[in-house]
């Protein structure tokens, strides 16, 4: 069992991926739109990492993320991401920066110090506002990191990232043979590990009679992986039929799936970035 290698983070793949979507679904167009915003941002900041980093080794202690948060390089970033939310974010979420932004260096430290120690570990009610600015801006960092280490080979299946213990945002099946493989994409660092195709990511769940699939029309490339026991699903994309997809970002894109997953019953494993 091995992690997909994270590479070079493409954040204009994503940036891109995000305005076709925009165009061809009216109802995430601001969703879509305000996304861009913020993985421009998040361009910017994964590109300057390098330079703000310093002669410092880029990989974390024992290969595992969350071991130090080098908050002295992220504060100026981090009030630059506060301002760009107090502009171009939902009047809520505006307000929300704009608070946050008065608090000050202290306050910023211990919000992002927090996040990086504990975020995307539990599907938890936490303050969804602090967890939108926490996330969005530490991605990139975490991404950083965790493109400066060799994938470790797996001894089992795992269903949570091997990298930072966060859980899964999203599902992908890639291309393999006459088939697709499986993986989980994490919803903090963005890593991708393989998984068994035949199993809920959440319990463990094993009996396919169990792990019912549905797939709408309106989306023919996306599956919703459900599981009767523990009643939790994952969204999965399926690059075997639609190559050019971007899984973070057609996820974000499909809002109705949300909409009729909380219908029946099922809760996602972790939300995405924006909650679609």
């Amino acid at each position: 069992m091995t992690l997909l290698a994270a590479g070079i983070v493409n954040y204009r793949a994503r940036i891109d991926r995000a305005e076709l979507l925009a165009q061809r679904f009216s109802f995430a167009q601001e969703i879509l739109h305000f996304y861009q915003q913020v993985a421009r941002f998040q361009k910017e900041f994964y590109e300057q990492l390098p330079k703000l980093w310093g002669k410092q080794a880029i990989a974390p202690v024992g290969g595992k993320l969350r071991s130090e948060l080098r908050a002295t390089i992220l504060l100026e970033p981090f009030e630059r991401f506060l301002a760009l939310m107090e502009q171009q974010s939902p009047a809520p979420l505006a307000a929300h920066s704009r608070q946050l932004r008065a608090e000050g260096a202290t306050s910023w430290e211990q919000l992002l110090d927090e996040f990086w120690k504990h975020g995307m570990l539990e599907a938890t009610d936490s303050e969804p506002m602090n967890e939108l600015v926490a996330r969005g801006f530490l991605q990139p960092y975490a991404e950083f990191q965790v493109s400066a280490l060799l994938p470790p080979v797996l001894p089992m299946t795992v269903c949570r990232c091997p990298r930072c213990n966060s859980l899964p945002a999203v599902g992908v099946l890639r291309p393999e043979g006459d088939g697709g493989k499986r993986f989980l994409q994490c919803s903090f660092c963005s890593q991708e590990w393989e998984f068994r195709r035949i199993l809920c990511a959440q319990c463990g769940e094993e009996q396919e009679q169990k792990l019912p699939v549905f797939i709408a029309e309106q989306f023919p490339h996306l599956r919703v992986e459900c599981c009767d026991t523990c009643k939790h699903c994952l969204r999965t994309v399926d690059l075997t039929k639609d190559g050019h997809a971007v899984p973070l970002v057609d996820d974000l894109a499909a809002i109705p799936l949300s909409l009729w997953a909380q219908e029946k019953g099922y809760a996602r494993i972790q939300r995405n970035l924006l909650g679609t």
